[in-house]
């Protein structure tokens, strides 16, 4: 246990570096995947139906928006003060712990009305089992926000990949044994209790008392993040609850996981850096220095690993569909091809809800949010009504609706070159077109996607990402460096890549 008179600084590990920090927060987003992905594989195509996955979707997706109030913008908060002692880990500590518990009775409240819109009376203890797993939520919190403002990212890597097993081992267990939809349910609840536990040992922070005293600067930001967070949430969350009400449960079944796929995806390529780059940048902004040529390094690095990988996986989904869900499941692929290419354009502007509020810019941030939701929903409302292959469509439209949204707001913002903007938009788009050659052609001369077999498949990928290393080479995209700085830091690999990437 940590001395509770000592500060915070005394009692955070050492900060590793930001590429340090990358390697552990990729490793465990690959491993998290990796179990997540072979849990869905299995409960998909042996126990639990589209229709069954649908109604635990639409269950989770009424619980999301309103759960996104959970953190309460604590890990921000945390993050980007410049000081922070014990007194303030134990404000923010009592706040998690009140929105805890004020989330967990909100969901709970929605489970009947949820069930009697929806026609569906398992959605109503469906909703309470997922409602209790918020009551765990304040025991993680608070440490993982600590360690990531240390940039100890070994903690997140344990906590989560520990989660994640609990979570694909809960559900297919139950799965298997017939516990349909609850399956799902319960998995939640192990996640959330095995995150806080592993969290706090990792990380002691609980609150010896609860304490609202001074607590102005933490309510008065977390207010305002969560209005963010909120409408981020109905942006995201509704799709769900959209087609399921217009289409029955079988189409949000479909749709579900079509965009879980692709979210999945996405996150196994760069979703975990992302938790690295707030605090990093935190540190960039308190030493005075300008954001604008950090920002385009990590344009370059999303557009130049999450374009091939996106790009292919809407390539590649209907023989990823077919060879691994099953036939029951087809009808996922054109959606999944849809929503991943709608992803292209969502990452061109990377870190829209973290810079803006590093810059002081919450308010203007809000405006547009507000916005970006709005337009979210009423295209996918209208869409929805032609089928769920529109529903997925509107997803691209939206995409562009909202880079456009974006663009000059977080230009203002970062301050960034126009023209190196462009250039790297010229050198991942390249880059990603020479990864995609090898399973076009073997679509053309050699089997088609209905036919391909797995190892055609794999085959054809492995070949991708030779042509696309070459092709980062030859373009002398920025990204070639900062994959091999990170390799440079895992231990073993590090002899094998050359000096001058070797730099924190």
């Amino acid at each position: 246990m940590a001395d509770p008179q000592a500060t915070t600084e005394d009692r955070e590990p050492a900060a590793m570096s930001v590429r340090g920090a990358a390697v552990w927060a990729m490793a465990a987003q690959y491993l998290s995947f990796a179990i997540q992905f072979i849990a869905s594989v299995l409960i998909s195509r042996l126990f639990l139906s589209p229709g069954e996955v649908g109604l635990f979707s639409i269950g989770l997706a009424t619980a999301l928006i309103v759960a996104v109030l959970q953190d309460f913008g604590l890990s921000r908060y945390i993050s980007g003060l410049t000081n922070l002692d014990e007194d303030e880990v134990a404000r923010c500590g009592s706040v998690a712990i009140l929105f805890s518990l004020l989330i967990a009775a909100i969901v709970a409240a929605t489970a009947w009305p949820m069930a009697a819109t929806y026609h569906e009376a398992r959605l109503a203890p469906i909703l309470l089992i997922i409602a209790s797993s918020y009551l765990f939520v304040p025991l993680s919190v608070v440490p993982m926000a600590l360690l990531a403002r240390s940039m100890q990212f070994r903690g997140h890597f344990a906590i989560n990949v520990t989660a994640a097993l609990v979570q694909g081992g809960t559900a297919v267990g139950l799965a298997a044994a017939g516990y349909s939809s609850f399956a799902l349910a319960w998995a939640t609840v192990a996640a959330a209790a095995t995150r806080g536990i592993v969290a706090q040992i990792i990380c002691p922070s609980w609150p010896r008392r609860l304490r609202f005293d001074g607590i102005r600067g933490v309510v008065g930001f977390g207010a305002r993040a969560s209005v963010l967070y909120l409408t981020g949430a109905l942006g995201t969350r509704t799709p769900d609850l959209i087609v399921g009400k217009t289409l029955g449960v079988t189409a949000v079944g479909l749709y579900s996981r079509a965009v879980s796929l692709s979210d999945q995806f996405r996150m196994l390529i760069s979703g975990a850096i992302g938790s690295v780059f707030f605090p990093a940048f935190a540190r960039i902004r308190d030493r005075g220095e300008p954001l604008g040529p950090a920002y385009l390094r990590v344009c370059a690095g999303y557009s130049g690993v999450v374009w091939p990988g996106m790009m292919g996986l809407a390539l590649a989904s209907e023989p990823i569909i077919r060879l691994l869900y099953g036939p029951a499941w087809l009808h996922t692929a054109p959606l999944l091809a849809m929503i991943a290419l709608a992803e292209v354009v969502l990452v061109a502007l990377p870190l829209v809800s973290d810079l803006p509020i590093l810059a002081g810019k919450l308010n203007a941030l809000l405006a547009r949010n507000l916005i970006d939701t709005a337009m979210s929903v009423i295209l996918l409302g209208v869409f929805s009504h032609w089928g769920v292959e529109a529903a997925a469509g509107s997803r691209i439209a939206y995409a562009l609706f909202w880079y456009a949204l974006y663009f000059r707001f977080m230009h203002r913002v970062v301050d960034f070159e126009l023209t190196g903007l462009l250039l790297i938009y010229l050198r991942s788009g390249l880059a990603s077109a020479a990864a995609l050659a090898p399973l076009a052609l073997t679509y053309v001369f050699w089997s088609g996607p209905q036919s391909i077999t797995l190892a055609v498949l794999a085959l054809a990928s492995a070949a991708g990402v030779v042509c696309w290393i070459i092709a980062l080479a030859l373009l002398r995209h920025p990204v070639l460096a900062e994959i091999l700085g990170m390799a440079a830091a895992v231990p073993g690999v590090r002899s094998c890549v050359p000096a001058r990437f070797r730099a924190a």
